[in-house]
């Protein structure tokens, strides 16, 4: 993490990636992501998205606007939904039951990436039952994996600075832990370039390495830089594509049991983001139909599903549609 020599870290990161994946492909998924609430009380500092209870721009998605949502993403080839949200104080686990059950009664072969490790930790907390029920009675409604969100560093050095009042390191890790040994499965992020230091980079990465270990449950990886506009961190410094691409090299170093990697042209661009089919990301990550909290912190990139096949194709790769748990669509 301290070296300056971008181009040895790109060349043994790539050398990594092309000996897990030595297909001529690279793949990209077709998704959406919908914030059902933004109303939270995590208290993230990093956060320009989340509204506090009470205030005017707060907002619950009526029902029919986010099946709304849903029916125009399978019109543009979406098989797949992220469904995240603040942590609403009011909301108990029926109603989360019931978004999932009412998402597969009308679109029954759409997958369900939904509720971050926090999320699940706090539906638990409200609603006076275990992370383990939790889960359960959303995996019977039809809920089918699990997103990473919500681990920004998993030191909880940083957490107390970052997000005080969301889940801890131990807790987001066990929430993933629990869902792998259900026979699911999800993804990890990591979110950088704050309060952390480069050592606790790493230590991030050796808690999501020994999980990995343990379970074998976390389908892909995906680190972005953290982007300060409008948040309570504005006076930090925006990180760049140079520390970007450094750390994603490092992640595909040290993630050995990881398959995949992806790219964040959300956060980078999508030049970037084709950079980094170089520097150890063997996908290109979700065309994103619709993106919002990156988006709040004053940074929105935009994209085509044609955009990110050229950006493919140019890297010297055939571009492949996948889905979720990584498998390959026919060509």
């Amino acid at each position: 993490m301290e070296s300056h020599d971008l181009a040895a870290l790109a060349r043994a990161a790539d050398a990594v990636c092309r000996r897990l994946h030595p297909e001529s492909y690279r793949t990209y998924n077709v998704d959406r992501n919908i914030n059902y609430t933004n109303v939270c009380i995590g208290g993230c500092r990093f956060c320009a998205f989340s509204r506090r209870p009470g205030d005017p721009q707060g907002y619950v998605l009526p029902r029919k606007e986010l099946l709304e949502k849903i029916r125009e993403t399978v019109a543009l080839g979406g098989d797949q939904i992220l469904l995240q949200g603040g942590l609403h104080p009011e909301l108990r686990l029926p109603w989360y039951e019931e978004l999932v059950q009412a998402v597969k009664c009308e679109y029954p072969t759409v997958n369900v990436h939904g509720f971050s490790p926090p999320e699940i930790q706090h539906i638990a907390d409200v609603s006076g039952v275990t992370v383990t029920e939790v889960l359960l009675r959303l995996k019977a409604a039809g809920l089918g994996s699990l997103p990473g969100g919500g681990a920004e560093i998993l030191v909880d050095r940083v957490r107390r600075s970052a997000s005080p009042c969301k889940a801890t390191t131990d807790q987001w890790l066990e929430v993933c832990r629990r869902w792998h040994a259900m026979g699911g499965r999800g993804s990890a992020t990591m979110m950088f370039g704050h309060v952390e230091t480069l050592a606790e980079r790493i230590e991030h990465l050796e808690r999501l390495r020994s999980l990995q270990d343990e379970t074998g449950g976390f389908t892909a990886f995906i680190a972005w830089t953290f982007q300060p506009s409008h948040t309570a961190w504005t006076d930090l410094p925006k990180l760049g594509a140079y520390a970007y691409l450094k750390t994603l090299a490092v992640s595909r170093l040290y993630l050995d049991n990881f398959a995949n990697l992806q790219a964040s042209w959300v956060t980078q661009g999508l030049k970037i983001g084709q950079m980094a089919l170089r520097f150890g990301a063997n996908d290109m990550g979700s065309l994103m139909i619709e993106e919002n909290v990156v988006a709040a912190a004053g940074t929105s990139f935009r994209t085509t599903e044609d955009e990110i096949r050229q950006a493919i194709t140019a890297a010297g790769y055939t571009p492949r549609k996948r889905d979720v748990f990584y498998g390959v669509h026919a060509a």
